[in-house]
């Protein structure tokens, strides 16, 4: 899941070296902090949200695959 929204964060941004991912496991749901430079976070979360809310129903959709909730977070 991981390598998933790397390749995916990765793609879009001016700077891929950049992009790094964190995976904070819970109980019943896994987060996974996002950071990109601050002049690609236009790029990740898109116009009105539809690109980080594509990224976030990808990744919702692959974990209810796996049986497991996860939340994906944009941070700055």
């Amino acid at each position: 899941m991981k390598s998933l929204i790397e390749a995916m964060a990765r793609a879009l941004v001016d700077k891929p070296e950049s992009v790094s991912v964190t995976e904070v496991e819970g109980e019943r749901t896994t987060v996974f902090e996002l950071r990109v430079d601050t002049a690609d976070l236009g790029k990740v979360i898109g116009k009105q949200g539809k690109t980080a809310r594509a990224m976030r129903t990808i990744l919702s959709a692959a974990g209810t695959k796996m049986g497991k909730r996860c939340v994906l977070e944009i941070l700055e």
